[in-house]
C-alpha cells in the first residue's frame, strides 16, 4: 500500500474532521471515561472541537485524503478553547465524575512543556482503517514540519496502544496521569531535531 496523502484541513472540512475523531475515539479510555453512555458519546464533538479545533485555525490540522485519520496539532502559543470547553464538559460529563475531569486537565496541564512546542491535543484514525499506516504518516508529515521549526512536540497518549507509535516516532513518557476513576494518560514529549 502506497502512503497515504496528507491534506491541511480547511474550515470547509470541519464537520468531516470532527467526525472522524468522534469514530476515531470511540474506543479511547479517556473519551469514554468523559462519556461512557453511547448517545452521549456520540454526541461528543462540541467538546472535541473546542479541545483541539484551533489546529483547523490554525492551519495546522492534517487528514488524510478521505478523512481516514486526522492529527489535530497546534502551533506554539495556541491552546485549546478552555472558555468554550468547560461549559460543555460540564453540561456533558456525569456530575460525580466532572471534578475528576477538571483535576486530570489540571494535572495534564503541569506536564505541558514551558518552552514553545507543538502540542498534539488529539489524533484519530477511523477504526475501519486503523493498522494501515494513517497515524504514522500523520505523525511523520507534521513532525517533518516541527523539526524544520527545531521545536519541540508534546502529547498526552490516553489510550496505551498508542504509546509504541509514539515512542517510533521519538517521543519520550515523562510521567503518568490518573485521578479518580480515570483511565492513566501518558504525557510525552519529542525533544527538538
Amino acid at each position: 500500500m502506497n502512503p497515504p496523502e496528507i491534506f491541511t484541513a480547511k474550515e470547509e472540512n470541519r464537520d468531516r474532521v470532527i467526525q472522524s475523531l468522534i469514530l476515531g475515539f470511540s474506543s479511547d479510555p479517556l473519551a469514554r471515561w468523559f462519556w461512557p453512555e453511547a448517545a452521549t458519546y456520540l454526541q461528543s464533538g462540541p467538546g472535541l472541537d473546542a479541545f483541539a479545533g484551533r489546529a483547523i485555525d490554525s492551519g495546522s490540522a492534517y487528514v488524510t485524503k478521505n478523512f481516514e485519520g486526522v492529527a489535530m496539532w497546534m502551533p506554539p502559543g495556541v491552546e485549546p478553547d478552555e472558555e468554550r470547553m468547560m461549559p460543555i464538559f460540564e453540561e456533558t460529563v456525569a456530575a460525580e465524575t466532572i471534578e475528576d475531569v477538571f483535576a486530570v486537565f489540571e494535572a495534564m496541564d503541569e506536564y505541558h512543556p514551558d518552552d514553545p512546542c507543538w502540542y498534539l491535543p488529539l489524533i484519530a484514525v477511523d477504526p475501519a482503517y486503523q493498522g494501515n499506516g494513517f497515524g504514522s504518516q500523520l505523525m511523520k508529515h507534521a513532525l517533518n514540519r516541527i523539526d524544520e521549526d527545531g521545536l519541540l512536540a508534546y502529547l498526552e497518549s490516553s489510550n496505551p496502544r498508542n504509546i509504541t507509535l509514539y515512542e517510533r516516532q521519538g517521543f519520550e513518557i515523562m510521567g503518568q496521569v490518573q485521578i479518580g476513576g480515570s483511565p492513566p494518560i501518558h504525557p510525552m514529549i519529542r525533544p527538538s531535531s
